[in-house]
């Protein structure tokens, strides 16, 4: 489906709960948020039921993500069901791989080949800091598991001067051994952390470290690069990116919606509107669901002014919206 803007639409992130395991600085404060209750978010059968309707609009892609999506349990087998709706084409995970180990062959069975895992540094330290607790090494260990299992593997860095921006040359390296994608995303002050404004490290001065240390070619954009620019180090096995969400946005060629846990549908991740979807769900009309998705989708925005007016938007919790 294309919205009012020509673009084609076919990308829902679908957050299957708001809790997490970490409390990562720029996502959430450090006593966490309010938990929401158990009837408070969507049952498997109502997320399937959305599921189904967006593929009927045109939806293919869907990313299950949270919160941490593998703190919900019975995850994998919704991830199972969603994988059978016809119409859908690829299912994938965003995690912050804490709870990989052991589920990684269950993960595969269930449709997943991908994986976006977010790791913002390879020091046990300074990964502790930024996610006050996060143990790097069962992070490493399950995605050492996930390569083994032949899984596709994406690293997000949210990159934070004077954090974790000492980082950017050892997180490109890691492409040179592996076949990974290791993406480099723009820091985003969404809950105003203080002091945020000193954070951000723009993807022009990422681009220009990496070029100080590699070779990069520039390679053209495939059906996985999203909204990453990708580029390649001489000779290396994998590839790196650059997400400018704030820099440069990738508005105009955006083609995701989401929904919350809670069954709230928007059309951007800083837009504050959106539409309910629980009103359709209860009346189990399975063409309200897609009248409302299809409006959702009709109302996307041009683009966000974060860049232009941090202050405009009200702050709040990636996890409560599934970043």
């Amino acid at each position: 489906m294309h919205d009012a803007l020509g673009r084609t639409i076919n990308y829902l992130r679908l957050s299957v709960t708001d809790r997490c395991n970490l409390r990562c600085h720029y996502c959430m404060p450090a006593e966490g948020i309010e938990q929401l209750g158990h009837t408070d978010i969507l049952s498997f059968e109502e997320l399937l039921q959305i599921v189904t309707a967006a593929s009927q609009i045109g939806i293919r892609k869907v990313r299950i993500t949270g919160g941490e999506p593998l703190v919900r349990k019975g995850v994998i087998g919704l991830i199972e069901d969603i994988a059978q709706v016809p119409g859908i084409e690829q299912v994938t995970l965003t995690t912050n791989g804490l709870l990989l180990n052991g589920q990684v062959q269950a993960l595969w069975d269930a449709g997943i080949r991908r994986l976006n895992v977010s790791l913002d540094s390879l020091q046990a330290h300074t990964f502790s800091e930024i996610s006050r607790g996060g143990d790097l090494q069962k992070v490493l260990s399950g995605l050492e598991e996930a390569e083994n299992a032949g899984m596709k593997i994406k690293l997000n860095m949210v990159v934070m001067r004077g954090v974790n921006d000492q980082e950017i040359v050892p997180f490109a390296a890691l492409s040179q051994q592996k076949p990974w994608s290791v993406r480099y995303i723009e820091y985003m002050p969404v809950i105003r952390e203080k002091g945020w404004q000193q954070k951000i490290v723009t993807g022009s001065e990422i681009l220009q470290r990496l070029q100080e240390v590699f070779t990069l070619e520039e390679i053209s954009r495939t059906l996985y690069c999203g909204p990453a620019k990708p580029y390649r180090i001489k000779n290396a096995l994998g590839t790196v990116g650059i997400i400018t969400p704030m820099s440069d946005h990738f508005c105009g060629s955006c083609n995701r919606i989401r929904v919350t846990s809670t069954g709230f549908a928007k059309s951007c991740l800083l837009s504050e509107g959106g539409i309910d979807l629980k009103s359709a769900l209860q009346q189990s009309d399975p063409e309200a669901l897609q009248n409302a998705l299809q409006q959702v989708i009709s109302d996307k925005p041009s683009e966000h002014h974060l860049n232009s007016d941090p202050e405009g938007s009200t702050p709040f919790s990636m996890s409560k919206i599934g970043g």
